[in-house]
């Protein structure tokens, strides 16, 4: 056996999406093999605190998504960059616990999705699973994701967008008329659906405008698509490829839509069908603009690509997900099961493709000769 790979399992952090985040890493900790990866645990508390976490009891909870919360560490840690560092340090004694090889940052929503924690661990010069910082920045902000999708000529719902400032030019005769009901109303930046509202009338857009500008200072209002949901999973970085689709099946008497209860607390608010019962060319469609769309917002490693299917098979996509969920509900890592791919191999596979980039990145100059 040779050296094991010291991988940084990166979970947690500050964003409304935490609980989700610390399911994931639960379940990666799980499914990585530990005859290949030697995994140290790296804990965000809600106040962005690094901390170390112990292996056989870092989690809280740990099977109740509800109550799912880290354990209060003893030491909290902070990383040392540099060309040959890569030190993670104990706080306060300066204990180094030594340098890691490549980083698995399962942090979704903010401060970890979009850029802030990509850009750490580059200026750090750590590999990393996942988008690099413009790719995670851009998958994280619904606006400029779909300006760019829409000018690359990937079918995209119509929406509105609307700043903090903007608040009072909201006129719901006037979103009626331009993207019809139902439509819905978002944070731009944040996923799991945290903050999401399907709106049909003037006081729910009032009450779900309130509440998206509670997560954000920027929202989208979107046309609502009648059909089905399905996704699409991507894997690689220069060379992408696509798993096959699966699709949601929300139980209506239950919830509106496919929300974040939907999605991590109620068993039974939600049906994966994987794959997704689909006509092959839909499906192939489907599989194309996911790669289209990964491509088109310069993602790598990984994502998720989220569509609307309409019953007349007119095809849109909503967004990508650049670090998708890995609970063990999550459609990531059950699309690429079905695929052929297995969780582990999948683990394996986005830790080579970090490993991978960061050489070729290595290779740039970053002098000039005079």
């Amino acid at each position: 056996m040779g050296k094991k790979i010291k991988v940084g399992l990166l979970f947690g952090g500050k964003s409304a999406e935490h609980e989700v985040s610390v399911q994931s890493a639960k379940n990666i900790y799980t499914a990585i093999d530990k005859n290949k990866y030697d995994v140290i645990l790296i804990g965000i508390d809600k106040q962005g605190r690094w901390q170390l976490e112990d292996a056989e009891k870092f989690l809280l909870h740990a099977n109740s998504p509800k109550l799912i919360k880290l354990e209060k560490a003893q030491s909290t840690l902070a990383l040392v960059p540099g060309e040959k560092a890569k030190q993670l340090v104990k706080v306060p004694d300066q204990r180094s616990i030594g340098p890691v090889d490549v980083v698995f940052p399962v942090l979704h929503g903010t401060f970890g999705e979009d850029g802030t924690m990509q850009g750490l661990l580059k200026l750090a010069n750590i590999p990393f699973v996942g988008a690099g910082v413009l790719g995670s920045a851009v998958g994280m902000d619904k606006d400029v994701m779909k300006r760019l999708l829409r000018d690359a000529g990937i079918p995209i719902p119509e929406f509105l967008v609307f700043r903090q400032h903007e608040k009072t030019a909201i006129k719901f005769a006037k979103i009626e008329k331009q993207l019809r009901l139902p439509c819905y109303v978002k944070p731009a930046n944040l996923g799991s659906s945290v903050g999401i509202h399907r709106v049909t009338s003037e006081q729910q857009l009032n009450l779900a405008v309130d509440d998206a500008f509670q997560y954000d200072s920027k929202i989208l209002i979107e046309q609502g698509i009648e059909g089905r949901e399905i996704e699409c999973s991507v894997l690689g970085n220069e060379n992408p490829i696509a798993s096959v689709p699966g699709e949601v099946v929300t139980d209506k008497t239950r919830h509106s839509f496919y929300s974040y209860t939907a999605k991590y607390i109620d068993e039974n608010g939600a049906q994966l069908l994987i794959p997704a019962k689909l006509p092959s060319e839909t499906s192939r469609k489907i599989q194309q603009l996911a790669i289209a769309s990964f491509k088109a917002i310069n993602c790598e490693g990984m994502a998720r690509v989220d569509f609307f299917l309409k019953y007349d098979r007119h095809i849109f996509v909503n967004e990508l997900n650049t670090i998708p969920g890995f609970t063990k509900i999550s459609m990531y890592p059950k699309l690429w099961e079905a695929s052929g791919i297995s969780y582990s191999e999948l683990i394996n596979r986005l830790i080579q493709l970090a490993l991978d980039r960061f050489q070729n990145e290595q290779r740039l100059k970053t002098s000039v000769e005079i």
